[in-house]
């Protein structure tokens, strides 16, 4: 049998602390408003000024990933223009 551990803060005699509560995020906050705030922390600046550089990741099938790749070896694309 296994014999679970005593809590330390009890073999201590010390009060255990409350956990923190949970983060509230504005309710208020326009779409547009919310959009600027994850590319400002989302995006990278980009060569030209005014544009960004956003990463997208997507999750696909992996038959389709392979038939787009194919596709884009075709018309001669390299696999960072996809």
């Amino acid at each position: 049998m296994s014999r679970r551990r005593p809590n330390v803060a009890r073999t201590l005699d010390q009060p255990e602390l409350p956990l923190a509560p949970p983060k509230r995020r504005a309710a208020s906050v326009k779409p547009e408003q919310a959009a600027k705030i994850a590319i400002a922390r989302r995006a990278k600046p980009g060569a030209p000024p005014g544009y960004v550089r956003l990463v997208l990741s997507l999750e696909l099938r992996q038959a389709l990933a392979e038939q787009l790749s194919a596709r884009a070896i075709r018309a001669g694309k390299t696999s960072r223009a996809l």
